[in-house]
């Protein structure tokens, strides 16, 4: 049925669910393409994880911009492919995924370049960052480790609204940048629970390494993307009218 639950003999898979059982109905249905996909984005993850560790092994600073630049530019095409295939099933678009998922590249794959070097270099300052506290024979300041938080969980904001809407309309960086404040202006505990959400995720990650590590071949990125997307899904299309635009998209087809 879904990850983690039970079968359930009133369940329906041929009907739309809702709440808890909506999650389940995701899981059964689009859980084994989007571990496939997340298997790809893994990979496209490699140049910049690459360079980030050399950087900070060389503790180069001169090293890390350019390597997590061009690391997060590989990378972005293939985490706009994780979230286009994502948000497909979530709006139930479950016919030919692989020929979608080749069509997301060719459409997603220009506009993804600088938003994934900008990811990327965020990404690389951060680790760098976490890695120069740990060099340090001071420990920072309570207001240092704070702001370092609190500028984490705002680009968990940013990535979490910014790159679907990279993949689900043509907008120019200004109308995504505005759908991305008054969205969170609305839903702001939504949006920040569903951040903090992804935050604890990493940490748990972080703190528990290397053990840690073993599971994120199997759930690493795609889950905790399914997540938060799931917790912003209604209210994004609420707002968006994405599952209404698709649907004119597709009756105008010839």
């Amino acid at each position: 049925m879904g990850l983690f639950v039970h079968d359930d003999p009133s369940y329906d898979p041929s009907i739309r669910q809702t709440g808890f059982y909506r999650y389940r109905q995701l899981l059964s249905e689009c859980a084994g393409h989007w571990f496939l996909v997340h298997l790809i984005t893994l990979a496209g993850a490699v140049p910049l994880a690459a360079g980030v560790a050399l950087s900070i092994m060389s503790s180069s600073v001169l090293l890390l911009i350019p390597c997590s630049i061009l690391g997060g530019m590989i990378f972005g095409p293939f985490l706009a492919g994780l979230y286009d295939a994502i948000l497909r099933g979530m709006r139930d678009d479950n016919t030919a995924r692989w020929a979608n998922y080749r069509k997301s590249w060719r459409q997603n794959w220009k506009g993804s370049l600088l938003p994934g070097g900008a990811l990327g270099l965020f990404l690389g300052m951060y680790a760098f960052m976490a890695a120069l506290f740990w060099w340090s024979e001071r420990s920072p300041s309570l207001g240092t480790v704070a702001l370092y938080l609190f500028s984490g969980l705002l680009a968990m904001v940013f990535t979490t609204l910014y790159w679907p809407q990279l993949v689900l309309f043509q907008q120019t960086v200004v109308n995504r940048l505005r759908n991305i404040i008054l969205f969170t202006s609305k839903y702001v505990w939504k949006v920040f629970g569903a951040a903090l959400l992804q935050m604890l995720y990493v940490a748990i990650l972080v703190l528990f390494a290397p053990w840690s590590l073993s599971i994120v071949p199997f759930l690493g990125l795609w889950y905790i993307v399914f997540l938060s997307q799931f917790i912003l899904y209604d209210a994004l299309n609420a707002e968006l009218h994405i599952e209404e635009q698709f649907q004119q998209s597709d009756a105008g087809d010839p």
